[in-house]
């Protein structure tokens, strides 16, 4: 019987074992770098809500930086620092402090949307996405859907009732005549014993803040206006 004796540089050969694919090679580093990147851009702080009363807290949205102080954000869960998707505020006006005692998150989601809570002024802070800025809004989209005439309002303010069918049935267009652009809001008006609301819009960087008050407030639109800005400077962490 003939005997087979394998050759030692082919016994060396068979004992190195076989070579990684370049494939699995790529794949295995790749996890690798981004189990690494994972590691170092993951969230230190913990998931427990912050307290109330904490100092204002770091909060991005879009990317865009706001300082928050915990007691005037409305749900429990979004009271923590880091990138949120979105954020709801409850203020006092004229203060602009957050409610006593977090009430703002007791405050239900139907009288947030009509202003309905004495003395709130609702905010919430959302990427921009596709719709387009305020402003442009107001040149080039809202002219299409008003009535041809507008009324006067209050210290120089200008009414401007949305056409029936409109996708803005109901509400009227509220703006500063001499310069829309300094202050304008959609308002619904009063219906029975349900008071109007106003929405008004303001632009920072990728996002848009919106503002829900009382449409009765309109009667002081100056002191509003002011007050928007120097909430935005207050979220902003920057000195009027």
């Amino acid at each position: 019987m003939a005997t087979h004796v394998a050759h030692p540089q082919k016994i060396r050969r068979m004992g190195s074992g076989f070579p990684l694919p370049p494939l699995a090679l790529f794949l295995a580093l790749a996890l690798l770098g981004g189990s690494f990147v994972a590691y170092v851009l993951w969230p230190t702080w913990s998931g427990a809500p912050v307290a109330l009363d904490a100092p204002a807290i770091p909060v991005t949205i879009d990317g865009v930086l706001f300082e928050v102080p915990p007691g005037a954000i409305r749900a429990a869960v979004e009271r923590q620092p880091g990138p949120h998707e979105r954020i709801d505020l409850a203020f006092l006006w004229p203060s602009l402090k957050p409610p006593p005692d977090g009430s703002s998150a007791t405050e239900t989601a139907a009288a947030a949307s009509t202003a309905q809570v004495a003395g709130r002024l609702f905010v919430t802070i959302a990427p921009l996405g596709s719709v387009l800025p305020p402003n442009e809004r107001l040149r080039s989209i809202y002219p299409r859907y008003v009535e041809a005439t507008a009324s006067a309002g209050v210290d120089g303010l200008a009414i401007l009732p949305f056409r029936t069918g409109s996708p803005y049935q109901g509400e009227d267009l509220v703006y500063f005549a001499d310069a829309p652009d300094r202050f304008f809001a959609r308002c619904t008006r009063q219906v029975g014993i349900v008071p109007g609301n106003c929405l008004a819009d303001r632009e920072v960087g990728r996002v848009v803040v919106t503002l829900r008050f009382a449409r009765d407030w309109l009667k002081d639109w100056r002191k509003l206006a002011t007050g928007f800005d120097r909430l935005l400077a207050q979220l902003r962490n920057r000195n009027q």
